[in-house]
């Protein structure tokens, strides 16, 4: 049990780099998809860039990153076994789960923008852009917490965020569309 906290970290590491692609993606998919209305040859520089960035983010952070803190959790898991009789893991267990469907829609995002399909609006993006951080206040308050009941003021606490971030994200489109 010694190499206990060297897996935590290296799980937490990976958790952090997986988080950081999953928050900086989406934005790349917003200057993809304003791009992608461009006219020539703006469009075409902007998006040949955009498309490499967004792959080798993808694919030399994200996906590497989800994979190996998925593995390490697994090896937490195997170590201490008594976690599944908590309740606050069923419930961390589950915003996992989220993450990773929310994951999947993002790499078919990523397939769609690769292929110049373009069937959301950026708008959407940025506001699909803010999924990945309401996974992670969850998760967070639960590890910290360890308590499926006070998840409950947690998720309060997301839905308040949110409530905040669409004020925001609806001020900003304003400021936004007074400049243009």
């Amino acid at each position: 049990m010694e190499y206990y906290n060297y897996i935590k970290s290296l799980h937490l590491i990976f958790v952090i780099t997986w988080f950081a692609g999953l928050f900086y993606i989406p934005r790349l998919f917003v200057y993809q998809i304003e791009a992608f209305y461009k006219p020539s040859p703006e469009k075409e520089i902007l998006g040949k860039q955009l498309k490499l960035m967004a792959k080798r983010l993808w694919f030399i952070i994200t996906w590497p990153s989800a994979i190996l803190a998925t593995l390490f959790a697994i090896w937490l898991m195997i170590l201490m076994p008594s976690w599944f009789q908590q309740s606050w893991m069923h419930v961390k267990l589950t915003f996992v789960v989220l993450l990773f469907i929310y994951h999947f829609k993002t790499h078919i995002y990523y397939k769609q923008l690769q292929n110049d399909e373009v069937k959301v609006t950026s708008n959407f993006m940025r506001i699909w852009n803010e999924g990945a951080t309401f996974i992670l206040f969850a998760v967070v308050f639960l590890v910290i917490l360890k308590s499926s009941i006070n998840w409950i003021f947690g998720l309060i606490g997301i839905v308040v965020l949110g409530i905040l971030l669409m004020l925001g994200f609806k001020l900003y489109k304003r400021i936004r569309e007074k400049k243009s």
